[in-house]
């Protein structure tokens, strides 16, 4: 039996290899549209990640404590049966580019041909953010560049030593 949909919830997913502001600047964003905003850290086949499923909710915990109406959640399905579960209606996506804008147009005709009652919306990444990108933060990062700007601290300091220990 599913839980009954609610407008007042949003789930925004993602991989979160690892978190970094322009995310944060999402959940911000999102925690003021929504009642309540569920992070869904997920596993997508296609990536390989630095940080293990675990690991990158509990940097995504850290990060969001403080917001009030932001949880955390993973996930191992597809990110709209996981939206179906958590009982909200609406998907939350970032936009950076009009390359995402692309990629995340198809994703959310999939969605909704995957389940009609689930709706996607966009928030458009603040001019700041629009080139940070979880991949790029990993390349800076194990060149040694600096990463204060784009991560939060708790998040800049897994990212360094996870390099380290990538680099042994």
């Amino acid at each position: 039996m599913t839980q009954a949909l609610s407008h007042s919830i949003a789930v925004y997913p993602g991989t979160f290899d690892p978190i970094h502001r322009g995310h944060l600047d999402v959940i911000e964003r999102g925690s003021r549209i929504f009642d309540r905003l569920v992070v869904g850290v997920g596993v997508n086949p296609d990536k390989a990640t630095y940080f293990e499923l675990a690991e990158r909710v509990e940097l995504v915990r850290q990060v969001i404590a403080p917001f009030a109406n932001v949880t955390v959640e993973s996930f191992t399905d597809l990110a709209v049966a996981f939206v179906r579960r958590t009982g909200a209606r609406v998907m939350l996506r970032g936009l950076r580019t009009t390359s995402d804008m692309e990629n995340e147009f198809t994703m959310s005709l999939m969605n909704q041909t995957l389940d009609p009652e689930i709706e996607t919306m966009f928030l458009m990444a603040r001019e700041v953010y629009s080139h940070v990108s979880s991949t790029l933060l990993r390349q800076i990062a194990t060149f040694g560049g600096g990463l204060d700007k784009f991560l939060p601290a708790p998040v800049k300091e897994a990212l360094e030593a996870r390099v380290r220990q990538r680099k042994k």
